[in-house]
């Protein structure tokens, strides 16, 4: 084990070498007051499968602040599983400021899962950035819910020939709840994939916001760029600010890009009534289909269990207004 001193100078001496602090205030905020947190190293050739749990738990902890601090690096051929999962208490009041850097090295692939599982008295800002070298794959799948005011800036730079990403996320949201996901894919190199699918619930009064930017330079050509934002809306109350981005300076690619939105629709509802399922079972039957296309992609069979029963139990228990 590092003794603390020697891991917050090795986490000082390495912050900044993926993301520039400078870009925004609250990434510069937490590369100030963060004083230690997780390095991973990937050596080169480790493909075991191995799956790394970082628990980020703030319970009891009351009018508190938190800068956690991530570094992921991975060697050539490796892969590696990572979980960043944030948890709040009720009643603790706190504000977590994470910036998690991740180099995805040549032939490498990273699956990174970020859980935001607070409570209305929590406040987060979270960043991410990554950069993905030759034949590198990054695969993210994001879920937040029950956050007060919650925020997620995730970049991704495509720097190397025949690299990919599949981003993924699903947001639920509910009281006055407010959630905001900004995603930006870099295409520097030719022949790459991306992908970017997200989607969200929203109940009550809260809202939430998507902006995602893909964005093509000249050099790469070849580009197969996805991206699109699905919401469903609980509430007359409740709204959903929705922009997804193209910015395309090549002429070889393949790239589309859509966004929706939408109440439960009527007409199923009434047919599975039909069958006798109640008005109530009905719904969250639907709620639960919409939200289990991206539940579903989580390949870790303990994880996908614990966030189909935990996206279950936070589903308003009120009828559903059509």
């Amino acid at each position: 084990n590092m003794a603390s001193n020697d891991l917050a100078a090795n986490l000082t001496s390495n912050v900044g070498g993926i993301m520039d602090y400078s870009d925004d205030g609250f990434a510069a905020l937490n590369t100030a007051f963060m004083s230690d947190g997780p390095i991973i190293t990937v050596p080169e050739g480790e493909n075991s499968g191995i799956v790394i749990n970082l628990i980020f738990f703030n319970q009891g902890l009351s009018d508190t602040v938190n800068y956690p601090r991530v570094l992921i690096t991975t060697g050539g051929n490796s892969i590696v599983s990572v979980i960043e999962n944030y948890v709040g208490g009720s009643g603790d009041q706190t504000f977590t400021n994470s910036v998690s850097e991740i180099y995805v090295g040549e032939d490498a692939t990273v699956n990174h899962y970020r859980l935001m599982n607070e409570t209305d008295d929590t406040y987060d800002v979270g960043y991410g950035r990554v950069r993905i070298d030759t034949n590198g794959a990054f695969n993210s799948r994001s879920f937040f819910r029950g956050c007060g005011i919650g925020r997620y800036d995730l970049n991704v730079s495509i720097e190397g020939e025949n690299a990919s990403c599949d981003l993924q996320g699903l947001y639920f949201t509910n009281g006055a709840q407010h959630m905001d996901n900004f995603i930006n894919i870099d295409h520097v190199r030719p022949n790459c994939q991306s992908n970017l699918f997200y989607k969200g619930i929203l109940a009550g009064r809260s809202r939430a916001v998507f902006g995602g930017t893909v964005l093509v330079r000249k050099e790469a050509q070849k580009t197969n760029s996805v991206q699109s934002d699905k919401n469903l809306i609980l509430s007359p109350h409740a709204e959903i600010d929705s922009k997804p981005a193209l910015f395309i300076y090549a002429d070889d690619v393949k790239c589309a890009h859509g966004a929706t939105a939408g109440n439960i629709d009527a007409d199923t509802v009434f047919y599975m009534r039909s069958r006798g399922i109640d008005l109530e079972a009905a719904s969250r039957l639907i709620i639960y289909g919409f939200a289990g296309e991206i539940i579903d992609k989580v390949e870790i069979p303990e994880l996908r269990s614990y966030l189909a029963e935990s996206f279950l139990s936070s589903l308003p228990s009120h009828r559903f207004e059509f």
